[in-house]
């Protein structure tokens, strides 16, 4: 970035309008490291200004009146007349050319027509002219649940629609940020990421085979979670309110790249696991469909849950002989007119 561009702006162009909840955009108001107001109002050092464009956040504007018209943001980067600007994508994509007539979603109206814009025609016309996309949530990321086999709308992610292989015209392939929904502070530490990069203070952004950030989507949930001890000890909860191992009630964590429990979910606090919820795989790109029935024992887990409860009952049995051994204190710690620990003073020759 050039010092002229470092003076302007670095504009968040956040379009919700894909098959969405908004889950996503709730999320990230709860984040806390860092938080969504530290990147709007600057507050990290070495951070560029930024101008974030985000209907959730953005009260000042209304759809064609306010302080200035919400939408025109989105015309002004169509026109080129927004550098750099990151866009933002929530929600799924519809495959809008299945339709014989309406649309399956849009963002705003077309000024020369009066007609509702799709999503994916803004997909078309923004992604070109972005320096970075970012698809925000597991919709945007992979389909989601919109995407599910027999769905009417041949719903896709923004990787699916623009091309796995695509990159921006800065280099930068599509950055997928999965969660049903997204992880608050996965979701900032990325975009705080990217704007680092597009100010120069950071190298290209590292990225696992499915897009993700792989300092983020790097281990699975059974690495970081709590009551992994108790799977390798070949103890599983068969009802719900159990501390142990929820694998065979329905949990996914051995598989599933995602990092909720060792991060917890608000400020360090809570995550599925964490709080007794299974891991349904929802930063998954096949999710819902390759995970389903949800709370069913997973198939490979009937395998690897025999073998560790096998395995586990040895080492309980070998580990309770242990610990009634190290549970107690030295015999030499006691009332005695007798030194018992074993000390010899140098001078006592022998």
């Amino acid at each position: 970035m050039t010092a002229d561009q470092q003076r302007e702006p670095v504009h968040i162009l956040w379009i919700n309008a894909g098959l969405s909840c908004d889950g996503d955009s709730v999320a990230l108001t709860a984040a806390t490291q860092p938080s969504i107001e530290e990147i709007v109002l600057g507050a990290l050092p070495g951070l560029p200004k930024v101008a974030v464009h985000w209907p959730l956040i953005d009260f000042e504007c209304g759809p064609t009146q306010g302080a200035d018209t919400f939408i025109e943001w989105y015309f002004k980067a169509d026109r080129g007349e927004l550098e750099p600007f990151v866009l933002v994508i929530e929600g799924s994509i519809p495959n809008e050319s299945i339709k014989r007539e309406g649309y399956w979603c849009g963002f705003g109206n077309n000024p020369d027509t009066g007609q509702p814009m799709t999503t994916s025609e803004w997909l078309d016309r923004l992604a070109p002219k972005a320096t970075a996309v970012l698809a925000a949530g597991t919709c945007a990321t992979y389909g989601g649940i919109h995407a599910m086999a027999g769905n009417p709308t041949g719903a896709m992610g923004v990787a699916d629609y623009l091309g796995w292989d695509w990159r921006s015209k800065a280099g930068l392939p599509i950055v997928n940020v999965p969660g049903c929904p997204v992880h608050p502070d996965n979701l900032s530490e990325t975009i705080l990421y990217l704007l680092y990069q597009l100010a120069g203070q950071a190298p290209m952004i590292p990225l696992d085979d499915k897009l993700r950030p792989a300092w983020l989507f790097g281990q699975t949930v059974h690495e970081g979670c709590d009551r992994a001890g108790y799977y390798e000890q070949g103890q599983f909860a068969t009802e719900y309110g159990s501390p142990t191992c929820l694998v065979k009630i329905g949990c996914w964590g051995p598989v599933v790249k995602c990092n909720v429990p060792k991060r917890g979910w608000i400020n360090g606090v809570g995550g599925c696991p964490n709080v007794g919820g299974i891991c349904i795989a929802c930063t998954m790109p096949g999710f819902p469909d390759k995970f389903m029935p949800f709370m069913d024992e997973p198939p490979g887990a009937r395998v690897s849950s025999t073998a560790s409860t096998a395995y586990g009952t040895v080492i309980r049995t070998l580990r309770g002989i242990t610990f009634r051994t190290v549970d107690k204190e030295p015999k030499w710690r006691t009332k005695s007119r007798e030194l018992l620990t074993g000390y010899q003073a140098p001078w006592s020759g022998s």
